[in-house]
């Protein structure tokens, strides 16, 4: 029995059913030609989550994707660190006192798994300055993103992959040139680095890193360029940045540009574990957005109520016919 059958056989009803519903839409979006933009919020990379969606991004799956400056960073960090990572089963039982001896560690914790300081973050920190102060001499400018395709293509860390390289899902998005969006990169470990090194001198320029209104700029030409040939799909894990920020350019190219006829996104589905409300965000129906002009009322929609880290693995074997 394929995941999918398995699937379809016993996710009948309530949030399980959704799961299947959601999948089986994203195929027949797919089946009738069109793309899908896929959203990563959260600590999606430290989650490995790049198991499946490097497969996914190999086989087309997934057009584009937009993520936080985290999971830009992490996936790589796991890429190059991965043996020094520390996994802490019984995180729910730590003592302020247990939290501070993994700092004096230098291990710094994301839920059950602690990222090494210096194997992953300053290791890619000394890396990362050279391209820094390469593209600042030559006077070039890059996105987060083409910085890490730029690290990732030079070679300079294939001796140090700790993982099997299909695992990164970065590393697929780079040898496709797949369109990224990382909104808020200075609320990364990297985006925190490159300040500090203004800070001290190190680098002079603050804008050889572009910024987050560049990349609506960025995304806003390649949704017109793209939804006019092909159905777009949103796909979205979590809430936060990596959501809110794709999911608005449709009204913006409606009513700030003024642009007629801009289609709206073909199909939407959130995996959140957000508690469903009207003040949070991440935890809005999706029927919500129908008033801010970023779905129309005929758009599919699916909120998967769950944790991403189950669901989306799922979601991604069903979509792949495993």
């Amino acid at each position: 029995m394929t995941i999918r059958e398995f699937m379809q056989r016993h996710y009948r009803h309530f949030n399980a059913a959704t799961v299947v519903d959601a999948s089986d839409a994203y195929v027949q979006h797919l089946g009738g030609g069109g793309k899908m933009f896929l959203t990563l919020a959260g600590a999606m990379s430290s989650a490995e989550l790049g198991r499946s969606l490097a497969e996914m991004i190999r086989h087309e799956k997934v057009h584009a994707i937009c993520c936080t400056g985290a999971n830009l960073e992490e996936d790589v960090y796991n890429l190059v660190a991965h043996d020094h990572y520390e996994r802490i089963a019984n995180w729910r039982e730590l003592t302020a006192e247990h939290e501070r001896a993994l700092y004096d560690r230098q291990l710094n914790r994301v839920t059950d798994t602690c990222i090494p300081e210096e194997e992953a973050m300053r290791k890619i920190e000394r890396h990362m300055f050279e391209l820094w102060t390469e593209a600042e001499r030559a006077g070039k400018r890059l996105l987060p993103h083409e910085f890490m395709y730029e690290l990732l293509r030079s070679g300079r860390l294939t001796s140090e992959y700790q993982i099997d390289p299909a695992d990164c899902w970065l590393i697929a998005a780079a040898e496709k040139n797949l369109p990224m969006f990382v909104p808020g990169w200075e609320d990364s470990t990297l985006g925190n680095m490159y300040a500090a090194h203004l800070m001290r001198g190190d680098l002079q320029h603050v804008h050889t890193v572009r910024s987050g209104v560049e990349y609506m700029t960025e995304l806003a030409t390649w949704y017109m360029d793209t939804a006019t040939e092909h159905p777009l799909g949103f796909f979205q894990i979590g809430g936060g940045i990596a959501g809110d920020f794709p999911i608005c350019v449709v009204p913006m190219l409606h009513q700030d540009l003024k642009i007629d006829h801009v289609p709206y996104w073909s199909y939407y589905c959130q995996i959140s574990d957000s508690t469903t409300s009207y003040g949070s965000y991440s935890g809005a129906v999706p029927n919500e957005k129908i008033t801010w002009g970023k779905l129309d009322a005929e758009t599919p929609k699916f909120m998967i109520e769950s944790d991403a880290t189950i669901v989306a693995p799922l979601v991604f074997a069903y979509v792949l016919g495993w």
